[in-house]
């Protein structure tokens, strides 16, 4: 790059010689500043912190998002591992120190670090030694700046971006998620018709609000028993009809305040008195969900049936009960991995419903009502085992 440059520049000079710059006209940089920034104390009066909050928020924002883009886009490529926080850290405290040095707001650049990847750079002594030849750039070689076109400065700056193109990813991301997809296209968008800073918020607000779409409305599905060997598993595609007395969801999503009203609704249309929720992909729960939960829960029992729960995270079970939730809910109605949950529940069921239904989707049904008589169609083996079971 830098023979290109050196290159770029002579052309340029054997262009103005031979035809003048007159007639060629090729803008240059201009001669740059030969001395360093100096040094300041930013004002700190309560005043000025009040009027910059909202510009320098806006810049923390830009700047973040810049420099964690920049570094997931070249991890990719070096298959390294990013700490984001650690990002964040080293970001505040260089833009501290820099405003004594009249810096003005600083990130990761995609330019400066696809150059220092092209050339090999291993570990960040790479940017403390640009940092370095930079000011010594500036103090001695500032002058010959008035010498290098723009032209060649664009063309650096287009091949360094070009290799940042990840052609594969861009089909990857267009095959599999709509979202994705979408924030893609808008951020490149409005990158290329409202500039870089509005192509950023652009993304990342309609990340976020594809994002609080998704998590108001958690997966809730109809799930089934499945038995493999001793253990009772809930699966969504066993192929079993629905119980007419006992319904069975996983609800995979958190259930906080802006998912309330889509699982509520998903409650409601559930006809059977007695409804079990799979609760292993329930990870949060707030104050609301707390509350749907023990709403459901009454709901249930005034119309004799009631509400159960299998396999509750601790921390879910924990938040429910330093709310005093669980007490409404009732802690009987809760089931671990290893408990004997449909047979538990089986025994709660109507037994003169059972009679007349074939849906008979639980080992028990085709060895005994809920009473405990024997069906009459039922294996002599079965309904021997069963009783001595019990």
């Amino acid at each position: 790059m830098i023979s290109a440059t050196l290159a770029g520049s002579l052309f340029a000079f054997a262009l103005n010689a031979i035809f003048g710059e007159q007639a060629t006209r090729i803008p240059m940089v201009g001669a740059l500043p030969s001395q360093l920034p100096p040094l300041s104390v930013p004002p700190l009066s309560m005043d000025t912190l009040v009027k910059i909050a909202p510009t320098a928020l806006a810049n923390t924002i830009l700047c973040l998002t810049l420099a964690i883009g920049v570094a997931r886009s070249l991890a990719l490529k070096t298959g390294q591992r990013i700490d984001s926080n650690q990002e964040f850290i080293g970001q505040g405290a260089s833009n501290l120190v820099g405003s004594f040095f009249s810096s003005y707001p600083s990130t990761g650049s995609f330019n400066r670090s696809a150059a220092n990847l092209e050339a090999g750079a291993q570990t960040p002594l790479a940017s403390v030694f640009a940092s370095i030849f930079l000011a010594l750039i500036v103090l001695v070689v500032a002058p010959w700046a008035a010498f290098l076109p723009y032209a060649v400065m664009a063309g650096l700056l287009f091949l360094i971006a070009y290799g940042l193109i990840d052609v594969s990813r861009i089909r990857s991301i267009l095959r599999t998620d709509r979202a994705e997809s979408t924030v893609m296209l808008v951020t490149l968008l409005a990158a290329l018709f409202l500039g870089l800073a509005t192509s950023i918020y652009a993304g990342v607000i309609l990340s976020l609000l594809l994002f609080l779409n998704k998590a108001a409305h958690p997966g809730i599905r109809d799930v089934k028993p499945k038995l493999i060997g001793d253990a009772t598993n809930f699966d969504a595609d066993t192929g079993l009809p629905d119980c007419p007395q006992l319904k069975m969801l996983r609800v995979n999503g958190s259930i906080f305040f802006g998912a309330v009203e889509h699982v509520e609704e998903a409650f409601h249309q559930v006809e059977p008195k007695h409804l079990l929720i799979v609760a292993s992909g329930i990870n949060v729960i707030d104050v609301s969900g707390a509350e749907l939960l023990v709403r459901e829960a009454k709901r249930r029992r005034a119309l004799g049936g009631g509400l159960y729960f299998y396999f509750m995270k601790d921390a879910v079970y924990q938040f429910l009960e330093r709310g005093n939730y669980l007490a409404v809910i009732g802690k009987e109605n809760l089931f671990t991995p290893g408990d004997d949950v449909i047979g538990t529940l089986y025994r709660r069921l109507d037994a003169e419903i059972c009679r007349g239904s074939n849906a008979r989707i639980f080992p028990l049904c085709n060895v005994a009502l809920p009473s405990g008589e024997l069906r009459a169609d039922t294996d002599r083996k079965a309904a021997v085992h069963w009783m001595r079971t019990q």
